[in-house]
């Protein structure tokens, strides 16, 4: 598989990503990953080998489509794009957690979070790979998967929109204390990278810092099939 386009933690502004997440709820990363690497990953889901578990979203009412969660040990490029993600990270998910009064703080480094999430009993790899046919959807929810959480979480656009398939765009809403819930469509490219809020988000009001709650989904696709690679930080139980 071909070396990812950034690799190193130096590569993204720490400062540009606060401010995006602070003003809009998420980041992007545009180009992160290079056609030819996306073209490999999206290929992969038909390996069964690099998969702990394979999930059919109908089964369990979390929509249409599926997914497989990747086993350890991780593939490299995508061990080392999760490893240079969380140390980018690692800074604005402490800030955000002191923002809202949450004791945890974060290592700087993905390996001694993941040892915690271990010794917690959230054992299981959570980097995943999607996959959506022509009426496929997923149902917006959050992905906690233990009392561990990261409070970022990345997805990377493996096809092309236009070409690979119609629809099927990322939705994120945010739900405000004592006002309608807001939604966004984010606009990925292939090969596009998006941080965004795992379950909710500190936010600037009139009194202070409040909490807001975030969901995540996947609306409708319109023909084609749509590939995404999603990278969880915290392990599951």
């Amino acid at each position: 598989m071909t070396t990812m386009t950034v690799t190193r933690e130096d590569a993204f502004s720490t400062t540009v990503l606060t401010q995006d997440l602070a003003r809009d709820g998420y980041a992007l990363l545009p180009g992160l990953l290079s056609a030819e690497t996306c073209r490999a990953l999206s290929g992969s889901y038909q390996q069964p080998d690099q998969f702990r578990s394979r999930v059919v979203m109908a089964r369990h009412g979390f929509g249409q489509g599926e997914y497989q969660y990747f086993a350890y040990p991780l593939p490299p490029e995508v061990a080392q794009l999760r490893e240079s993600l969380y140390r980018s990270l690692a800074p604005i998910a402490n800030s955000w957690n002191a923002e809202m009064g949450i004791e945890t703080r974060f290592p700087t480094e993905l390996s001694d979070f993941l040892e915690r999430c271990h010794q917690a009993g959230q054992l299981k790899p959570t980097p995943l790979l999607l996959q959506y046919g022509p009426g496929d959807y997923n149902c917006l929810h959050q992905d906690v998967y233990g009392d561990l959480v990261f409070p970022l979480q990345v997805a990377c656009l493996l096809s092309k929109p236009g070409e690979d398939f119609t629809g099927g765009e990322l939705v994120l809403t945010e739900q405000r204390p004592r006002m309608q819930s807001r939604a966004e469509v984010v606009p990925l490219l292939q090969g596009d990278a998006v941080i965004f809020p795992v379950r909710h988000r500190p936010k600037q009001g009139t009194r202070g810092i409040y909490r807001v709650n975030m969901r995540h989904g996947v609306s409708r696709l319109r023909s084609g099939q749509r590939h995404t690679l999603g990278l969880i930080f915290h392990d599951a139980a």
